[in-house]
């Protein structure tokens, strides 16, 4: 069964809110769920015969067995705006997507099979309802960064310490994940970012003003020429 207000299973932590858990109906519900938690952590007990192969296989979260959901939910939490809930099924409808769709009623039936700190199978409205939830904040967490990369709020050296903050953080998350990026991978994922964001600065200026003024020479830049303003040579003293 799931909980009329967002379909989390009964008993599930309400950590999309600020509340307290909830006390499950059943008393014993809290207690079968760890001990199926505790069977699928044990690598002496087999999975039901009826888990599909690539549910067996899955490999994902790995780095995270023996943590809580709550102590996932809580980094999420200290450092992002989605909760371990929509992490965890974001990635798995990316990896169970199919030609014709993502396996939604796949994902919710085997999901403590497929992530170490989720105790309970979900409904694919419930998965549908996380992913939607994922989206949602990503969409909105995006404008609002953009906005403030924008705005001239932040000067440029901050605006890079913030991008690195930030990309540590997607980096951390996409390792637990069990993706391994090299060193090498790394510093041309954050060349590229750091290109895109000096774009999105002086695009932005184009945007704020109707010129923008060289600061070297004091040449005033159309806005159609503004994402070109670094091309620009100050004027010589010869000129």
């Amino acid at each position: 069964m799931t909980d009329e207000a967002d379909g989390r299973p009964e008993g599930e932590p309400d950590v999309d809110g600020m509340g307290t858990a909830p006390t499950p109906r059943d008393p014993g519900a809290a207690e079968s769920a760890v001990r199926r938690v505790e069977a699928a952590d044990d690598p002496t007990t087999p999975m039901a015969p009826d888990v599909p192969e690539d549910v067996r296989k899955y490999d994902r979260f790995k780095k995270m067995d023996g943590a809580t959901y709550d102590r996932a939910n809580e980094f999420l939490r200290d450092r992002t705006y989605i909760t371990a809930r929509e992490w965890a099924i974001a990635r798995l409808c990316a990896d169970f997507r199919t030609e014709t769709g993502v396996e939604m009623t796949k994902i919710g039936e085997n999901l403590p099979h497929l992530v170490p700190f989720m105790t309970d199978t979900y409904s694919p409205q419930a998965v549908n309802q996380a992913r939607a939830s994922f989206k949602e904040k990503v969409r909105k967490s995006g404008a609002t960064f953009l906005y403030g990369a924008m705005c001239d709020f932040y000067t440029a050296e901050e605006l890079d310490e913030l991008m690195y903050e930030v990309t540590e953080v997607a980096k951390f998350l996409l390792e637990v994940e069990g993706v391994e990026l090299t060193v090498e991978e790394e510093l041309a994922a954050e060349d590229r970012i750091g290109d895109v964001m000096r774009e999105v600065r002086e695009s932005s200026a184009a945007l704020r003003h109707d010129h923008v003024t060289c600061p070297e020479c004091g040449h005033e830049i159309d806005s159609a020429d503004a994402g070109h303003e670094s091309d620009h040579e100050p004027a010589s003293a010869d000129d």
